[in-house]
């Protein structure tokens, strides 16, 4: 058991701050006494409302001092913590919001920030055993679901313990002086390395203006997180319209695999300061790759790094078997539990102490991790299980291809058909015949898409990962032009 309750240590940087800033939003500095202060306050608010152990906290916030500071004070409190999209559907709040949660808004903040409280030291309430945290998923694969956290498990995590830091973590946390945060402040990746920033000395920087160089430029910023499609952006616009980037020192890569090649590209554009890993929302991250370790070892660029030691890894056949390749299943410290109010999903995903992450992977002889697929993400042509993650890296390899995603439909001939969906490299056209031969060569026959589409980009879900399921969906709707078709194909 945790020696002590998350937030404890976080609570304990903050009151011991003292002038250190420790967020920034334009003008406006917030030292870790001030942070503080907002923190007793907004938790004293917070316990007159009713929120307690137990009790669930929906948040809907900006990303502002006020924000973090709620945050904080939420699970100060001991309460049941979730982060609310503010775009959410009504259908899809009601469920989020389906045990009555108390919802705090940015309005409902400045009321609770106005507090009158004289608590100069505040100690962390949560239950060991309680959920401390619900993360929506994505939804990328269904319907979002909460994975539930608690507090053992948070208590249990590495980012406000240097001494728990794995070397790769320990490398980044050197970087992040002034942590660029963006999106929402209670997601799992942007509070995880926020946090990280804040005990490793840094800041962190809000900035509200439309332009992901632009706000690292105006705000020397060193750090931030970047997702796949930004991140071939960002290479591409440094190329032909080059921004000053020369204070960044780290981009986490988050959302989705990264091609071997266009990672060797943004380390050839950007520098060594692409931290390449692989998580889950169930999980929190799995594995790290360093830029030394790409620019040592370029092999490692077609691995999503190591595990740090606490974190167990086991590859396993259909039976459960121990394999070389097949499905990952992990077992992390800080892990979920289980999806909230699922237990049937639960059933199938947290086995006996461990998560299935439905990817299958290997791991190379260097311990390095290299994933090959999605189990669900499965087109069966012919009656033949054709996956569509070595498709989708096949093509991308293309200098042509910037980003490749491969969905299946339902085809009257083959009973699935693969179908691909390309955003092209800048100012290059994919040759749709050379591509349907690389991927015939390297995977067989019934690998080869029946239609191949060029799209300006690819639709994204509420985290920012790609939405495949839109893509499937609603092709015509991103004024796609049909590239290639095979002689019986549909080029919807």
């Amino acid at each position: 058991m945790p020696a002590e309750i998350w937030p404890q240590p976080v609570l304990d940087l903050l009151a011991t701050g003292g002038d250190r800033p420790v967020f920034c939003d334009g003008d406006r500095t917030v030292t870790a006494a001030q942070m503080s202060g907002l923190v007793c306050r907004i938790a004293a608010g917070l316990r007159a409302a009713g929120a307690g152990p137990g009790v669930g906290v929906a948040l809907r916030l900006g990303v502002t001092a006020e924000a973090f500071a709620t945050i904080i004070a939420a699970f100060a409190v001991g309460a049941r913590v979730s982060g609310i999209r503010p775009d959410l559907p009504r259908t899809q709040l009601a469920h989020q919001l389906g045990d009555n949660a108390l919802l705090v808004d940015d309005t409902r903040v400045a009321e609770l920030a106005a507090t009158i409280d004289h608590t100069t030291t505040l100690v962390a309430a949560g239950r060991p055993s309680d959920v401390a945290r619900i993360t929506w998923t994505s939804g990328s694969t269904g319907n979002p679901k909460g994975c539930a956290q608690t507090y053992a498990a948070m208590s249990a995590a590495w980012a406000p313990y240097p001494d728990r830091w794995p070397p790769a973590v320990a490398d980044l946390a050197t970087r992040l002086q002034r942590f660029l945060v963006f999106g929402s402040l209670s997601s799992q990746v942007m509070l995880e390395y926020a946090i990280l920033a804040l005990t490793a000395g840094g800041t962190l920087i809000a900035d509200h203006s439309p332009g992901f160089p632009a706000m690292i430029s105006r705000n020397r910023a060193t750090a931030s997180v970047i997702t796949v499609g930004k991140l071939h952006q960002l290479v591409q616009d440094q190329r032909t319209d080059p921004t000053d980037l020369s204070s960044l020192r780290a981009l986490l890569v988050s959302g989705s695999p990264l091609a071997p090649g266009r990672l060797a590209e943004a380390l050839d554009v950007l520098g060594p300061v692409i931290f390449h890993g692989y998580g889950q929302t169930e999980t929190g991250m799995i594995t790290m790759l360093t830029p030394a370790e790409m620019l040592a070892v370029p092999a490692t660029l077609a691995s999503v790094g190591r595990p740090p030691p606490v974190t167990e890894l086991s590859i396993r056949d259909a039976d459960g078997q121990p394999a070389t390749e097949g499905e990952l299943f992990v077992r992390t410290p800080a892990q979920a539990a289980a999806y909230w109010a699922d237990p049937a999903e639960t059933a199938d995903v947290f086995v006996d102490g461990w998560v299935r992450t439905r990817d299958l992977a290997r791991l190379d002889n260097d311990g390095y991790l290299h994933l090959l697929g999605r189990i669900r993400d499965v087109i069966i042509v012919h009656a033949n299980l054709v996956y569509a993650g070595p498709i989708e890296r096949v093509l991308a390899a293309d200098p042509m291809v910037a980003e490749a995603y491969v969905v299946g439909r339902p085809d009257d001939v083959t009973g699935e058909a693969v179908h691909a969906y390309l955003v092209p490299a800048a100012g290059r056209a994919p040759d749709a015949g050379r591509l349907r031969t690389l991927v015939a060569q390297a995977l067989g026959e019934p690998s080869v898409p029946q239609t191949i589409q060029v799209i300006d980009r690819v639709p994204v879900g509420p985290s920012g990962k790609p939405d495949k399921r839109a893509l499937a969906r609603s092709s015509a709707l991103m004024q796609a032009r049909t590239l290639l078709a095979g002689p019986d194909a549909s080029t919807g």
